[in-house]
This record gives C-alpha cells, sequence and structure tokens, in this order.
C-alpha cells in the first residue's frame, strides 16, 4: 500500500526534546511497574495522538493501566481478550465510519483507533485477525510493547523471547544451558509481507525519532504498526532506573534496530556509530545471568552476536 505523506510534516518535525508536546495524556501514578519502558513508550506517543482516541487494550501487563472506575488516560479504553484488540478495533472502525457517512457525526467526533498489546498477544494469540485485518486495510494503529515475554502472567516465553533469555518456561537447565533455544519471531518482517502502509520500531531511549513517526503515522490511514522496545526490570532483572540504559544498549549494540516501512523501503533511522559487543546488553539483566556465571557461555553469546552481525550486514554500506 501507499502511504500519502504531508510535505509539511518534514518542516514541522520535532528537533529537539523541548519541541515535544508538553501536556501529558496519560497521569502518573498508574499499577503498572516502575521503570516499565513500554509505559515511557506510551506516554510519548500519546503526546503526539492526543486525547481524541479510542484505545483497544489486549490482555496483559497494560490491563492494570486502566481499571474501572479510574483511569489516568484523558481518552477512551475499552479492555479486550488476548486475541481480540483488532477484531474490537474493527468494529469501533466500523461504527465510527457508519455515524460519520449515514447519520451525521461530525468529523471532529471521529477517533483515531489504537490497538495496544503485549508481544504475547501481537506474535502469538492475536496474529490472526491482525492479519485479515492489515488484509482488509482497516484504519488502526497498533502499538506493541515489546518486553519479549508473557510478562502478566509470570514472564513465560512467547514469540518474541529472544535466543539465551531465561523465562519461566524456558529456565536454563544442564540440558538447555541457553534457556530460550529459539530466535524471536520477526514481526516486523511478518507485517512487511503484507505490505501495510506504514511500519516502525521504537524505544523510549529515542523520544524525538518516536515521537516523529508517530505524528508520519497519525497523517496517514490503514494499519500501522509501531514495535517498541520495552525493557522490563520485573521480568529482564534491573534497577528501574536502570530502564533508559538498557534501552540505549540494545540500540546500541544493534540488538534492536531503529527503523521503519514506508512505500517499500526499509530505512534505519538511528543507526549505532560503532556497534558495541552484545555482552554489554546482555551482563547487565538477570534473565541472561546463566550466560557468564557460574560458567561462561561464549558459545551462546557468540550465537547471539553472530546473529546481529548477519542482521547488520545486508544494510552497512
Amino acid at each position: 500500500m501507499t502511504a500519502t505523506i504531508p510535505d509539511s510534516l518534514e518542516e514541522s518535525k520535532y528537533k529537539k526534546v523541548t519541541d515535544l508536546n508538553p501536556e501529558e495524556e496519560i497521569a502518573p501514578g498508574s499499577a503498572l511497574c516502575a521503570g516499565c519502558g513500554g509505559l515511557e513508550g506510551m506516554r510519548l506517543a500519546m503526546k503526539v495522538l492526543g486525547e481524541n482516541t479510542l484505545t483497544c487494550n489486549a490482555a496483559g501487563c497494560f490491563t492494570l493501566i486502566s481499571v474501572y472506575p479510574f483511569t489516568p488516560l484523558k481518552g477512551s479504553w475499552l479492555y479486550t481478550t488476548m486475541s481480540g484488540p483488532v477484531p474490537a478495533a474493527q468494529g469501533v472502525r466500523d461504527a465510527l465510519d457508519i455515524r460519520m457517512h449515514k447519520h451525521g457525526l461530525p468529523e471532529k467526533e471521529d477517533l483515531q483507533v489504537i490497538v495496544v498489546a503485549g508481544d504475547g498477544s501481537t506474535n502469538d494469540m492475536g496474529l490472526s485477525p491482525t492479519s485479515a485485518a492489515i488484509h482488509r486495510n482497516l484504519d488502526f494503529i497498533y502499538f506493541c510493547y515489546d518486553n519479549e515475554a508473557y510478562g502478566n502472567t509470570g514472564f513465560q516465553q512467547s514469540g518474541a523471547s529472544p535466543l539465551g533469555s531465561h523465562t519461566m518456561t524456558s529456565p536454563d537447565t544442564p540440558e538447555h544451558p541457553a534457556g530460550s533455544e529459539r530466535t524471536k519471531k520477526d514481526l516486523f518482517g511478518i507485517w512487511m509481507a503484507h505490505n501495510p502502509p506504514y511500519i516502525a520500531t521504537v524505544s523510549p531511549r529515542e523520544p524525538i525519532d518516536l515521537s516523529n513517526k508517530f505524528k508520519k503515522a497519525k497523517a496517514m490511514k490503514g494499519p500501522r504498526l509501531f514495535i517498541c522496545l520495552s525493557p522490563c526490570p520485573t521480568g529482564w532483572g534491573f534497577d528501574p532506573k536502570d530502564t533508559h540504559l538498557i534501552a540505549k544498549l540494545a540500540v546500541d549494540t544493534g540488538i534492536f534496530p531503529i527503523k521503519e516501512f514506508v512505500d517499500g523501503k526499509v530505512t534505519h533511522t538511528k543507526r549505532p556509530h560503532k556497534r558495541l559487543p552484545v555482552e554489554k546488553y546482555l551482563e547487565r539483566q538477570k534473565r541472561f545471568h546463566h550466560l557468564f556465571a557460574p560458567k561462561r557461555r561464549d558459545d551462546i553469546i557468540a550465537q547471539i552476536q553472530s546473529n546481529v552481525d548477519a542482521y547488520w550486514e545486508q544494510y552497512d554500506e
């Protein structure tokens, strides 16, 4: 699908943090874990999208953000099953369109429909209806907070759990020293195969990049995906104050590429000038502790490094 991007967007791009909207669309004090990278990503996104939104939330960590009758959100919130946020978005979008076109609902009453879901719902339980919605060219934004496991139910392995990570269902054992033995699904590539108008990866450590991407997506129509790296102090095992450090290391080591797909082309919007070794990222998280002690697993660390190197070789000039 071809994306239509107004020329004026380039002229009005955010250039520094002080350019960002100072108004908060999500009030502080939610029940989510301290240091949640996904919450920081969503906070920045909502600053761009504004309160004229309706969020369809899949069951998961973010279930706790808005519990009736209390909500920190200025916009509307619809809670669904893990597999149901996109069908819910379809229903809301259809209802709005019918009311606007047949019953005179003013344009100012229209809402931006957003799906908010974790990586478990996105990669696994909700993937089939999402694929169908992209194929139908449903007009919605999809925000995946990717903490690389089923975080709300004990941190079990998901389709996004990376090679070498310890989860409750893929622990490191003498028979399985790597813990998780699979690489994470290429969600970016799965969506790209559908050829939607827009896909982007974003990080809470790159607020200008994130905000400009949401500004760009807001001006488009059709299915648009954001995969937000969501460092999880609880599941990943680090001090909440280090969330931004962990997010920065994910980008600086090349483990989490910051990129976008638009008009059939992939562009890396943030490139590490000199990639750091992956172990600089791994060693700071309890979920990878078994790769360093009691016995250092250079074979597994080397495999993770090799996978990262192979990815960047496709794009290095």
